[in-house]
């Protein structure tokens, strides 16, 4: 189990988040990037299976500058409160990125770190690989990449797709691998979400599949 913590962007701004730490020495840290659900149950899950291999494990609350401590499930309502929220994240994407940083500065404490996204947070992760200095970086359907497809990871990143997923058309996951031939970019027989063990478009194969892919980076990465 972890804890809740607060960290503190070098604008000022404080902002939740949920911390887990291994037993043991560290491999490095892992930053995971929510959501469009906020620091939900998922997230803090993922939180807690990357401190049970090894990792420090960091979540950052990043709708806390729009709507503190902000949690959804994955009810309509939920999900049009998140859009709402991931649309005022996006108009200050800066901000986000002031948020990321502070929250590996605060990983960092285990060595090297790595940061993996997931939805509005794998476009999140994208934008931090291009523009932060992570070591690594893994980024689950992350609608919007597209749009900042002329940015390039600093990092060795890849990207997980699926070609069920209606809200991310083939022809951008093509246009994406087409431009960044480094990038790794994988894509499952699966629906957006297919991470999410709380979701109907939970596939388990692909999950396990990405997710060895996943620990896989960070190993070859992080480590010293």
């Amino acid at each position: 189990m972890g804890q809740d913590i607060t960290l503190t962007a070098s604008d000022g701004h404080s902002f939740g988040a949920y911390r887990c730490e291994p037993d043991g020495n560290p491999l490095g840290g892992i930053v995971v990037v929510q959501e469009i659900f906020g620091v939900n149950k998922h997230i803090r899950d993922i939180a807690e299976r990357f401190a049970a291999v090894g990792w420090l494990a960091v979540a950052p609350s990043l709708y806390d500058r729009w709507q503190p401590a902000f949690t959804g499930g994955y009810t309509q309502e939920d999900m049009a409160l998140g859009r709402n929220y991931k649309e005022a994240a996006n108009a200050e994407i800066d901000n986000v990125m002031l948020d990321l940083e502070t929250t590996r500065s605060n990983a960092a404490e285990a060595g090297n770190v790595g940061i993996a996204g997931f939805c509005w947070g794998g476009y999140a992760t994208w934008l931090a690989a291009c523009r932060l200095n992570f070591q690594a970086a893994s980024a689950y359907y992350g609608g919007g990449i597209i749009n900042n497809n002329d940015e390039e990871p600093k990092c060795p990143t890849i990207l997980h797709f699926g070609v069920q997923d209606a809200s991310i058309p083939m022809t951008e996951v093509d246009a994406i691998r087409n431009a960044h031939p480094n990038v790794g970019v994988h894509v499952f027989d699966a629906d957006h979400g297919f991470h999410c063990d709380q979701r109907p478009q939970y596939n388990p194969r692909a999950a396990n599949i990405a997710a060895m892919l996943t620990e896989r980076l960070f190993l070859d990465n992080l480590r010293s």
